[in-house]
């Protein structure tokens, strides 16, 4: 590990999962564990996750689903070696390549996966503020083409697979117009932070040449206070039990 990247451990899904992740910069919430969530996976499946930082949603993943295959491919060298770390402290399964998601090694071109999950950068360059940290600003600012992610993610799943993104909702006409046509059966969940919110995040699911039609589900919320103030405690029961006993969110 590099001396110069401090780390703190901290813990995911109650303690079942303890990770290492840097100290500043990026730092994963609840976003890579809501996807993981919602990941249909079952026993000996096969799921590749794209930019996968420090492991933590196919760390989630493996601790609800043990017998699935997980792959992970990460630019970063830095968080390949942290991914490669968590795994290893909580003894789970997980392979991580060190990658670009635009030009993939070709072990992962030789390869087609059941499910492919997705936590890109939000947010589009040249608007907010930028963060003070580079691998915070890489992790949260779009430097590849939202199409990239799309295109990637469909190339790699198997015929009649799944992919999977969280992504910002506001910008969910992007992201349904980037998908290829041969991806259908696209249903999308709102999360909304409390009920009678609007919604910030949505998770989509899209079927390699499925047909079903569109779906948008019941949304979901976050936050049980309807105030402006609340703090991690005021989580539903729903997403409390994801976030604290690693439940599907389905």
């Amino acid at each position: 590990m590099d001396d110069k990247l401090a780390i703190t451990t901290d813990h995911f899904l109650g303690h079942k999962l303890k990770i290492c992740q840097p100290k500043t910069g990026y730092r994963a919430g609840v976003d890579p564990v809501l996807l993981a969530a919602s990941i249909p996976a079952e026993a000996n499946q096969s799921v590749l996750e794209l930019g996968c930082g420090v492991g933590i949603a196919s760390l989630c993943l493996k601790t609800r689903v043990r017998n699935v295959k997980v792959t992970g491919v990460e630019i970063l060298p830095e968080l390949v070696k942290l991914a490669k770390l968590n795994a290893l402290n909580n003894t789970l399964a997980f392979s991580v390549i060190e990658g670009n998601v635009a030009d993939l090694p070709k072990e992962l071109l030789d390869q087609s996966f059941d499910h492919v999950m997705v936590n890109p950068p939000y947010f589009q360059r040249g608007r907010g503020t930028p963060a003070n940290n580079w691998m915070k600003e890489l992790a949260r600012v779009e430097n590849l083409p939202l199409k990239i992610w799309t295109e990637t993610a469909t190339r790699r799943v198997k015929p009649k697979g799944y992919i999977h993104f969280i992504f910002r909702t506001e910008r969910l006409p992007e992201l349904l117009s980037s998908l290829p046509n041969h991806m259908g059966s696209i249903e999308v969940l709102p999360l909304v932070p409390r009920d009678g919110s609007a919604s910030e995040l949505i998770l989509l699911k899209a079927r390699k040449s499925g047909k079903a039609p569109f779906i948008m589900k019941p949304q979901i919320a976050m936050h049980t206070d309807k105030s402006q103030v609340y703090g991690a405690e005021d989580y539903t029961r729903q997403i409390k039990s994801v976030l604290r006993c690693g439940s599907p969110l389905l």
